[in-house]
């Protein structure tokens, strides 16, 4: 079957799309997904950056300049995101943990834990 086919566009200099520069960085244009993320981004001016996008949902990739103030409130969009990951990780962890004592607790009940388990 082969890996997935990636779907490429490049937007150079200011020619970037209308639709593309008026999207919000992390909103897929193809997809709608939330979740796009960067997977190179250099500055290019003082106020300009050159970001390559990556959708994980669809697969496609898009390189464009980008003016400041929107590179800017993508990255304020990843920083929520990361927040986001770390308080559900914060929470799978205390579940996971706390299905452990449980089943630890109950082991000890059932004297099913020997010398021999350490």
């Amino acid at each position: 079957m082969g890996p997935p086919k990636h779907r490429t566009e490049h937007a150079k200099g200011g020619a970037a799309p209308e639709q593309a520069t008026q999207r919000p960085l992390h909103i897929c244009a193809d997809c709608e997904s939330i979740l796009v993320y960067p997977t190179d981004w250099q500055a290019t001016g003082t106020d300009r950056w050159t970001v390559t996008l990556r959708c994980p949902n669809c697969e496609r990739t898009h390189e464009g300049a980008f003016e400041q103030d929107m590179v800017d409130a993508f990255d304020v969009e990843l920083d929520d995101g990361m927040q986001t990951m770390l308080c559900a990780l914060r929470e799978l962890t205390r579940e996971n943990l706390a299905e452990d004592i449980e089943r630890f607790i109950t082991a000890l009940d059932a004297d099913a834990i020997l010398p021999m388990d350490f």
